[in-house]
């Protein structure tokens, strides 16, 4: 049956942003674009209510300058670009990523969690390195650490966006307890092409909705207060237009017009901005010939100039070496070279940064302040996450008893659930037999 989106009698408040599906005429948001135009302009629209006026101040803030300035008249050029490298890793570090910590050679890694793990991994970092820079930690916290909420294009079809800043603030309770402090969530791409698998991890082809969602996530995973002990960083991706891949099909190339980019495929991603989201993924795909990874109109131009993003930009895996298979470097030190220059801050799960950079900037083929850039966006997040002050941000094994999978977490993980099923009437239509 067609249906109709209204807000709920039940729960009339603008913080509550809950939509409840009603039976009537063929009608989406209202009646057509009125009903479209309406929300988006109302008084009291949801998505007014929520989303906050730029990126999280605590990045912003002076004393996050202060730190990152001073750490940086302090920095060689090697432990710098540290800084810019997130390494994979297993469920703990070897001796080998143990080392090039203690060198300043990373800055970051990706898939260690649990507090035991990562207060290990910290501890070499702050007592053992030279600068006693903190590392910070991410992991795909896509719905759900360990209690686990339905997939992220369900929960948008429940259309309860505070239900959604729920399970993402839960999410982030769990996750900081088990000593993470970035997720790389919320995928707020907009996805109209049923063979695109990813589709599930976005809230479906519709920007209104989509840009909802988007900001109670941010709110969800960032809090009140990023430097919170339960607080996580939040990221934006994939910028931008990675669900127009064309035929559906991962890493593609997308082909778009520029209204359709700006009226379908960014408005979530400047949502994010909005709610104060502290970081931004680059996508793998190119956008009319340039892929976003080289692309300096969309990292810099759009998002820091028009947006005035403050955060940092982080490659999706190995999303800088995929520059050589799109054909516009012809190697690595190309490659690095291009990304860098674009806006992306930190290389994820590879080392062209590290490996290639240093020789560039001293030759001067790369200017030493395109890097500094890039390390004062990095450690500025590390200081408003509290680093600095706490750089186990209170992880620990007792907040893993008490906080993750308890029975708080679970019954709203089964009450959101049943918003979420979604179910279809078997009938025909014009003649054709039902399925």
């Amino acid at each position: 049956m067609p249906i109709q989106l209204q807000q709920s009698a039940h729960d009339t408040s603008p913080e509550s942003h809950r939509f409840q599906l009603q039976r009537g005429r063929a009608t989406v948001f209202g009646r057509g674009l009125a009903g479209l135009c309406s929300l988006i302009l109302g008084a009291t629209t949801p998505l007014a209510a929520q989303v906050r006026p730029g990126t999280d101040p605590a990045i912003t803030s002076r004393r996050a300058s202060h730190i990152a300035d001073s750490l940086l008249a302090l920095m060689t050029l090697e432990e710098k670009l540290g800084q810019l490298t997130q390494a994979p890793t297993g469920a703990t570090l070897d001796a080998g990523a143990e080392q090039q910590v203690r060198d300043g050679k990373l800055g970051s890694f990706l898939g260690i969690w649990g507090a035991d793990a990562t207060r290990r991994a910290q501890r070499v970092a702050v007592e053992q390195s030279r600068l006693h820079i903190p590392l910070i930690f991410g992991f795909d916290v896509i719905h759900g650490m360990r209690t686990v909420y339905p997939v992220p294009l369900a929960m948008a079809a429940t259309f309860d966006s505070a239900a959604y800043v729920r399970a993402a603030r839960m999410a982030a309770v769990e996750a900081s307890a088990m000593g993470l402090h970035w997720t790389f969530a919320p995928m707020v791409d907009i996805a109209r092409d049923a063979r695109w698998g990813r589709i599930v991890e976005g809230a479906g082809e519709d920007p209104y909705l989509g840009s909802v969602m988007a900001a109670a996530q941010v709110r969800g995973f960032q809090g009140d207060n990023l430097s919170s002990p339960t607080s996580i960083l939040a990221t934006a991706k994939h910028f931008a237009a990675y669900g127009g891949a064309e035929a559906g099909r991962e890493y593609n190339i997308v082909s778009v017009s520029e209204r359709d980019l700006w009226n379908v495929y960014l408005p979530p991603f400047q949502t994010a901005v909005r709610a104060g989201v502290g970081s931004f993924m680059a996508s793998f795909n190119e956008i009319n010939g340039t892929p976003s990874h080289a692309n300096d109109w969309l990292l810099t131009d759009v998002l820091r100039r028009r947006w005035n993003f403050a955060g940092m930009v982080v490659s999706d895996w190995t999303g800088v070496w995929e520059l050589l298979n799109h054909r516009v470097a012809a190697d690595s030190v190309t490659a690095a070279q291009r990304a860098i220059r674009a806006g992306v801050d930190m290389e994820m799960s590879s080392t062209l940064y590290r490996n290639w950079l240093g020789a560039e900037v001293r030759s001067g083929r790369v200017p030493r302040s395109v890097v500094d850039t890039a390390v004062h966006r990095v450690l500025r997040v590390k200081a408003a996450l509290g680093l600095f002050d706490d750089p186990y941000r209170g992880a620990s094994a007792e907040r893993e008893q008490r906080d993750v999978l308890n029975a708080e977490h679970r019954a709203t993980a089964r009450e959101i659930a049943r918003e979420a099923i979604v179910l279809l009437t078997n009938k025909s239509v014009a003649g054709a037999p039902a399925l």
